[in-house]
């Protein structure tokens, strides 16, 4: 997947205050991010599976168990919480 971002003047000329390559900061800041997720969604899916009587088996491959994963997006878990909010 890929995605675009748009930077002024100002943040390019920052961005390139702090780092050699933006670019490469940006891709590296966004990965390290995405990494963190999986191990989460890793640990909170395996330790689901494993208190699960039904579940035999549980993949030893990271990116395989949180394609499968059932879980919400943040925005979803977002929606969630404004309208437990608004019932009460």
């Amino acid at each position: 997947m890929e995605y675009k971002i748009t930077l002024t003047e100002a943040e390019q000329k920052a961005l390139s205050y702090v780092a050699v390559s933006p670019l490469e900061w940006i891709e590296n800041a966004v990965k390290e991010r995405c990494r963190l997720a999986i191990d989460e969604i890793f640990q909170l899916e395996v330790e689901r599976m494993v208190k699960d009587p039904t579940v035999t088996e549980i993949p030893a491959d990271k990116n395989s168990v949180v394609l499968a994963a059932n879980i919400k997006s943040a925005q979803e878990r977002a929606q969630d919480i404004e309208s437990a909010f608004m019932e009460s």
